[in-house]
């Protein structure tokens, strides 16, 4: 019984560090989706300038392109736990600032700094949760951060909405995000620092002492030993990147991510209620409900996605994934080019965002994270993240604009979503080519067939051999 008892502590102890470190993807979502809700009043009371609509959206995202690489600084020298704290505190210095901007400079400087805040959670909190959570758990664990990021989103929209009667509703939609802020500062103050981290730093007493909350004292002592022994072999460093082999992987990462924001289905989230409103759904509230429906088949089709990973390949669903959203891009463009009604505009967003959440939008982090060897994965993924944060934001600034763009010189947008299914397109064909097959392999095996530098598309019909010495392609 006892021993009963102290299986369910270690259980309860494990979920809640991992509920307060997932906190950090809930305002990851929320305060990147708020600004969809809130962007129609923004251009209302700042007059904003199509170029100005984009400055308010990528403002955030310009901020979270430095996060990742001071993330990597702050992680290694402060710990995962205080670095959190420091994005918690980025996080409420912007939900201040933006509840209380005076113009849109101050505005965009607010959410800058929420930005960086951003970056810096989506590089601690996963890394912080992964380091805590027992092997047997730790998929499953991790994955809560990206759910929460999800639940983020849908909470941002139903705040939106409940604010956007009210012409300064607007206001209190970025001062709600507060209530989590808080909880993450609170929550922070009662979990203790990554038992991996002070076992770098050579606090091997702290560092038991964690791993004693987590697993048995003779499973925490054994795991202690196999961290110090993994410590005193590790050598890795940015010059390991720049390898033949390695240096191909490292393009495989960058180019994967930039196509995760690229593809235009992030516009469809950020611009949501203003995409509806110009095809003909008023703006303001009813033009923010008309976008729940994509953000809770969001949130159904990442529970949904567990499976489907489970069970097919990396790369046939990653492809067909990216062929949806190809097909939901093209019938959006027939949508828009003939003037079908407001409400057939759902149905093409519907597809792209649940193709994108199926397949591309988990699967390009979880590839990321395969195919680089672990003594470089921490530095490959600081500068996979700086490129997906720039193309996010520069994704973000130029939408308006070229919707604009198109609008005046064709009267009409459809030009926009032909733009995004022709990146779709060279996006299925570049999986095709060059990104490998990683599930089910050893990380050693993958690490080897970088290392060898051997080709993504050579095919061994032999798993067990290829396990041992490359990637099989299927």
């Amino acid at each position: 019984m006892k021993a009963l008892n102290n299986f369910d502590k270690r259980n309860r102890f494990v979920f809640g560090v991992t509920l307060v470190a997932s906190v950090g993807g809930f305002l990851f979502g929320f305060d990147l989706v708020i600004i969809a809700g809130a962007l129609p009043f923004l251009e209302k009371d700042f007059h904003l300038t199509p170029a100005l609509k984009g400055f308010a959206v990528s403002s955030a995202i310009l901020g979270a392109i430095a996060g990742p690489l001071f993330g990597l600084w702050f992680t290694d020298r402060i710990g995962r736990k205080k670095t959190m704290m420091v994005a918690a505190v980025f996080f409420m210095l912007s939900t201040a600032g933006t509840a209380f901007a005076r113009g849109i400079l101050d505005f965009g400087l607010w959410r800058f700094m929420g930005g960086i805040g951003i970056g810096l959670a989506m590089m601690s909190s996963p890394i912080y949760i992964a380091e805590l959570s027992p092997p047997e758990k730790r998929g499953v664990l991790v994955n809560v951060n990206q759910l929460s990021n999800v639940i983020g989103i849908n909470l941002a929209v139903i705040v939106s909405y409940f604010f956007s009667f009210d012409d300064m509703g607007w206001r209190w939609m970025f001062a709600a995000q507060a209530v989590p802020v808080l909880f993450l500062m609170m929550g922070l103050m009662m979990i203790p620092e990554s038992p991996r981290w002070l076992a770098a730093k050579k606090r091997l007493p702290e560092a038991l002492k964690v791993l004693k909350r987590i697993n048995t004292p003779e499973v925490a002592a054994a795991e202690l030993d196999a961290m110090q022994k993994t410590l005193e072999t590790e050598t890795g460093g940015l010059h390991n990147l720049m390898q033949p082999g390695l240096r191909r992987a490292l393009l495989v990462g960058i180019i994967i991510m930039v196509f995760s924001q690229i593809n235009g289905v992030n516009m469809m989230l950020l611009y949501a209620p203003s995409i509806l409103a110009e095809a003909g759904v008023s703006v303001g509230s009813h033009a923010i409900l008309s976008s729940i429906p994509i953000y809770v088949f969001i949130f159904i089709c990442t529970i949904a996605a567990f499976g489907l990973i489970k069970r097919f390949s990396r790369r046939g669903l990653l492809i067909t994934s990216v062929c949806g959203m190809c097909v939901a891009h093209l019938l959006m463009a027939i949508n828009l080019y003939l003037h079908w009604p407001p409400i057939y505009t759902l149905f093409p967003m519907l597809l792209a965002t649940g193709a994108f959440t199926l397949g591309l939008a988990p699967l390009s982090w979880i590839i990321v994270a395969e195919i680089f060897p672990n003594r470089s994965r921490g530095k490959a993924l600081a500068i996979v993240c700086f490129f997906l944060y720039l193309s996010s934001f520069i994704t973000a600034q130029c939408f308006p604009m070229l919707t604009s763009w198109f609008a005046g010189k064709y009267n009409n947008t459809a030009g926009m979503y032909m733009v995004f299914a022709m990146i779709c397109l060279s996006c299925v064909v570049f999986c095709w080519k060059m990104v490998p097959e990683t599930k089910g392999l050893s990380l050693e095996a993958i690490t080897s067939f970088w290392e060898n530098n051997t080709k993504s598309n050579d095919i061994n019909s032999d798993p067990v051999k290829a396990d041992q010495q490359a990637i099989v392609c299927k």
